[in-house]
């Protein structure tokens, strides 16, 4: 049922909208560090769902291993470093005007990364959604260097879509789930060493901790394996709409946690996103060009979250 993935994909993208609020709360911690802790911790819950569910983790072979380090590598561990250093130059706005143009490139690049061509009413519905979601972020100052690390933000948001295309084939949502998970605990690790010392994990306060586990469970956890089910089940191009769903899930989050409530231009902005999501996700779904993955594992999830 093509509404069981429309709905993981709007929930995983629902996490990482409310999350906000709770990396905020992490602004004083080894950063490096909790973000280690976060993916190792994600990646021995994926693997226990896998046990669980007796899903097949397939290792990786030949150039997967560059597909998945590229997911990692731009998806995961720059685009966390270009926000926190883009932070001192450029207010959180211009970041999520970035990341909501992200629809547009989805839209296009997607589809080719498939083997076909880009559908004109999901780009013209990414352009509405990307419209809708600039409405409800607002577009916030910046320097140039901000406006450079809010261009690699973009970059690094699409390619950990795009690039794990050619892997859910074989390995499916909670394969590459897994797999990025492990790397991305591996990476952080190195660099937090090297950036805050191998005595980073000693300074953690209990908030810290308790930060790290929600992102570690919902932002990672959960959220990765209902983004990448709806991404093999929709086509990164129908699936890159949802992503208008996470500014949206911030405004209504920072309001339910006391703060004001939305501006008129952001209910606008919202009514926006969904004419986008209403004119894209209703389109005739694509021919697939290759078997669809095994996604058995992946399924129950993705009506649970």
């Amino acid at each position: 049922m093509k509404a069981l993935p429309i709905l993981a994909g709007a929930i995983g993208m629902a996490f990482v909208g409310g999350s906000a609020a709770v990396s905020g709360r992490l602004a004083d911690a080894p950063y490096l560090t909790v973000q280690s802790l976060r993916y190792a911790v994600a990646c021995l819950l994926l693997i226990g769902w896998a046990r669980l569910t007796r899903a097949k983790l397939h290792r990786p072979r030949g150039s997967e291993w560059l597909w998945l380090l590229g997911v990692t590598v731009t998806g995961l561990l720059f685009f966390n470093v270009a926000l926190v250093l883009g932070s001192e130059h450029a207010e959180p706005a211009v970041f999520g005007v970035a990341v909501a143009c992200v629809p547009i490139l989805l839209a296009v690049g997607g589809p080719l990364l498939e083997g076909r061509s880009p559908a004109s009413r999901v780009t013209a519905a990414a352009v509405v959604v990307t419209a809708g979601a600039a409405l409800v972020q607002g577009v916030g100052r910046a320097d140039g260097i901000g406006l450079f690390w809010a261009a690699v933000t973009f970059a690094c948001e699409a390619a950990f879509t795009l690039l794990a295309l050619p892997l859910l084939g074989r390995h499916g949502p909670l394969g590459v789930s897994v797999h990025t998970t492990a790397l991305a605990t591996v990476l952080f690790g190195v660099v937090g060493v090297v950036a805050e010392g191998p005595s980073a994990v000693t300074r953690l306060r209990a908030d810290d901790l308790l930060a790290g586990a929600y992102l570690a469970v919902l932002l990672t956890a959960v959220a990765f394996l209902l983004w990448y089910t709806c991404v093999a089940r929709l086509g990164a191009g129908r699936a890159g709409l949802l992503t208008g769903v996470a500014p949206i899930a911030a405004a209504l989050t920072g309001m339910a946690l006391g703060g004001p409530s939305p501006r008129p231009l952001v209910w606008l902005g919202i009514a926006t996103v969904a004419a986008g999501l209403a004119l894209g996700l209703t389109a005739r779904p694509p021919r697939p060009t290759h078997p669809q993955p095994n996604v058995g594992a992946a399924s129950e999830p993705a009506m649970q979250h």
